[in-house]
């Protein structure tokens, strides 16, 4: 059965605020690395809602990235503190998963649950109201 782009769209926005929920599991466990891990994945979903709800459909998580600037944050339609969100996660979460010996703390970590939250429901938001 095929989906429509709609379907899509509505899953990774489910898929945004589920792995959000898990960050709030991890952080509430001290395992700060895979909070931010979650955090990015949390804010990547919401990201790729918007670029497919817009016909983007990029094929790598620099694709996303990019094109997420390019077409929503140099815009203005995205505001730009919410861009510098979704950037710093993309960095710190190859830093977690990649980088050896090195841990997130959780003064670096917790304040990005506000942001995040905040980004998901801008893009919730941009979507519903088809612009």
């Amino acid at each position: 059965m095929k989906k429509s782009r709609a379907d899509i769209v509505n899953y990774r926005l489910a898929r945004a605020k589920d792995t959000l929920d898990d960050a709030k599991i991890l952080a509430n466990n001290n395992k700060w690395n895979s909070t931010i891990n979650r955090l990015y994945y949390s804010a990547y979903y919401a990201v790729i809602a918007l670029l497919i709800h817009h016909e983007i459909n990029p094929t790598t998580h620099n694709g996303a990235k990019s094109n997420f600037t390019q077409h929503f944050i140099k815009t203005g339609i995205v505001p730009l503190e919410l861009g510098k969100v979704y950037s710093q996660l993309f960095t710190w979460r190859q830093k977690g998963d990649y980088d050896d010996l090195f841990d997130f703390t959780k003064e670096k970590v917790e304040p990005y649950f506000t942001p995040v939250n905040e980004l998901i429901a801008f893009i919730e938001n941009i979507i519903k109201n088809k612009t």
